[in-house]
């Protein structure tokens, strides 16, 4: 988990009562050239990571509107709007306006779990996205009895259209292929809820102690709020005593307090959560998923900047970029006759054998032919590894820093996410896993500084089985490249606008609700 440094930028009890809108127009675009820092360095400079020895606050109901009107986002804040597509036509080698590429692996109809192994249908298209975030007024507040969380929710909804040609037609064919909406949260804002004598009187919930209960004079408060040790006195009798009243002496038996005491919970192992970020979303194909992750840590030393990287992200080339975590084929496929210890270049043109007809003589095995068509796609070598688009989408670009965040399903450590599918995608094409690294970089372009966007998302898929039993991951990878609808090109945002009719409202729309923070 990631705090903010500066206590008072957590709870600036002074200027806390600012409309919380008003909060948000300062950190986006109209502010970035305000002064001469960069937005990302100016933001993550001001976060640190969550020791278990650092100050954790009190929460006080008194305090509550100030703590809900200043709830922290995080790197989220910096999302507030609409982005779009984003096509850098300087370095664009095609002439489609579709900026991002997903790859598609579905059975082959016909085929049924268990029988005529590797069978599948191949698609790989260029497409274009409107993708908007926006931020939830006052946050939303977790009960944990010691601890409170306040997350910082930014809602999202994403719509995308594949970009294809039809032959004997100039014009290009836009056809909506996935919609989603969910949830952001910056996992941050704990702090430590101690009992109160008013929180204990209203939600005791136990009797006063008895009139005939032997101990009842120990328990000062007329409620059974302390713990009681049986010791032998020195005249060696038994005896129960308060714990301050124990002393280091031998006990026999204990009876529980059932109350608390006024302070309760001021104390102890305080709540640190694993990761700093989650997504909820819903995908209308029947799956509901859960990621959660991280800010990725910059280990360069430079102590104000461990969040914040220098320069584009890096992306292989030549026989790097063949690793499996990013291929739009897996090894479980075969891996296509390479590996990473021999593997293909996809900086080059692809192998002669992918335009061969594949036989036992040149296909000893049948390993190849079964991502012969993946190689053989039109979009090569994006086919193959999509994010290779992000890295020559950013050639020519001055990208001064990125903040990368990597989030998962299903994480090596600690908590963990999930994949929730109906019936029917549950027996035919169970999802499994999901994997996302989302790129939020600073451009310096004429003059002007300017947020950007790349993602990649890799999901697998399992159905069918091979040859020997085993069973294959089937990856699906969408990546894109996008921009704030008011920095892009005007072709571009005419475009958007067009296939996208409510793109032009890009401002929020939330306004705040009671519910985060009421107990009715």
């Amino acid at each position: 988990m990631l705090k903010r440094k500066n206590a008072e930028d957590e709870i600036n009890l002074a200027q806390a009562n600012l409309n919380s809108v008003e909060n948000r127009k300062e950190v986006f675009p109209g502010a970035l050239q305000e002064d001469n820092k960069v937005t990302l360095d100016k933001l993550m400079t001001g976060y640190s990571k969550v020791q278990i020895e650092d100050p954790i606050r009190p929460f006080y109901e008194d305090n509550l509107q100030k703590i809900v009107n200043n709830v922290d986002y995080g790197i989220l804040k910096v999302l507030q709007g609409t982005w779009v597509s984003y096509n850098n036509s300087a370095q664009s080698q095609r002439k489609l306006n579709g900026t991002g590429i997903h790859t598609t692996i579905m059975p082959s109809p016909g085929t049924n779990a268990g029988t005529i192994p590797g069978k599948y249908s191949f698609e790989c298209q260029e497409y274009i996205e409107k993708l908007t975030f926006d931020l939830v007024p006052g946050g939303v507040r977790n009960r944990g009895g010691a601890n409170e969380q306040f997350c910082g929710a930014v809602k999202y909804d994403q719509s995308i259209k594949s970009v294809t040609t039809v032959e004997g037609q100039e014009a290009l064919q836009y056809t909506p292929i996935h919609e989603e909406n969910g949830m952001y949260l910056w996992l941050s804002d704990v702090f430590n809820y101690a009992a109160t004598e008013k929180t204990i009187k209203d939600d005791r919930g136990v009797h006063a102690v008895s009139p005939t209960n032997p101990n009842k004079d120990l328990y000062k408060s007329g409620y059974q709020d302390e713990t009681l040790f049986l010791i032998l006195n020195d005249l060696g009798q038994k005896e129960y005593v308060t714990q301050e009243n124990l002393n280091g002496r031998k006990y026999y038996e204990i009876i529980a307090a059932k109350e608390l005491k006024v302070g309760a919970g001021q104390t102890g192992q305080y709540f640190i959560p694993d990761y700093s970020i989650s997504r909820s979303g819903v995908i209308p194909h029947g799956s509901t998923i859960t990621l959660l992750g991280d800010l990725v840590r910059n280990n360069a030393g430079k102590k104000d900047k461990k969040f914040l990287f220098e320069g584009p992200p890096p992306f292989p080339e030549g026989d790097a970029a063949w690793k499996y975590d990013h291929l739009s084929l897996s090894k479980t496929m075969g891996g296509a006759g390479a590996s990473e210890k021999d593997p293909i270049n996809l900086d080059k043109p692809a192998p002669d054998w992918v335009f061969e007809k594949l036989n036992d003589i040149n296909d000893f095995g049948e390993n190849k032919i079964y991502t012969q068509r993946i190689l053989a796609d039109p979009l090569y070598p994006y086919s193959v590894r999509p994010d290779l688009r992000l890295r020559d989408t950013n050639k020519g670009d001055n990208i001064i820093n990125y903040v990368l965040i990597e989030m998962s399903s299903k994480n090596k450590t600690g908590a963990q996410g999930g994949i929730l599918n109906v019936p029917f995608v549950n027996r035919f094409v169970p999802t499994v896993e999901m994997n996302t690294r989302m790129w939020i970089e600073t451009v310096l372009e004429d003059g002007k500084e300017i947020l950007q966007l790349q993602y990649e998302q890799v999901i697998f898929f399992e159905f069918d089985f091979g040859d020997d039993g085993g069973t294959t991951s089937w990856p699906h990878i969408q990546v894109n490249t996008l921009r704030k609808i008011e920095d892009v090109p005007l072709d571009q945002k005419r475009l958007i606008e067009e296939q996208f009719p409510d793109s032009k409202k890009y401002e929020s729309s939330a306004s705040a609700s009671g519910c985060p923070y009421h107990k009715e």
